[in-house]
């Protein structure tokens, strides 16, 4: 029968999942609230750009 206690003594997780774990939590990603903010903000400076040229 397996011992999960011992099992758990002797895990060493993989190098690679590390590595991209840490790449991920390092990123600074936007959230749906600024891609809307972002764009909410190019359509009012492309409003105002049209606008300025009539």
């Amino acid at each position: 029968m397996i011992n999960f206690e011992e099992e758990l003594k002797r895990f060493k997780p993989s190098l690679e999942i590390e590595d991209v774990e840490d790449i991920i939590y390092n990123q600074d990603l936007d959230d749906m609230s600024d891609v809307l903010l972002k764009m909410l903000k190019e359509a009012k400076d492309t409003d105002s750009d049209q606008k300025r040229t009539k």
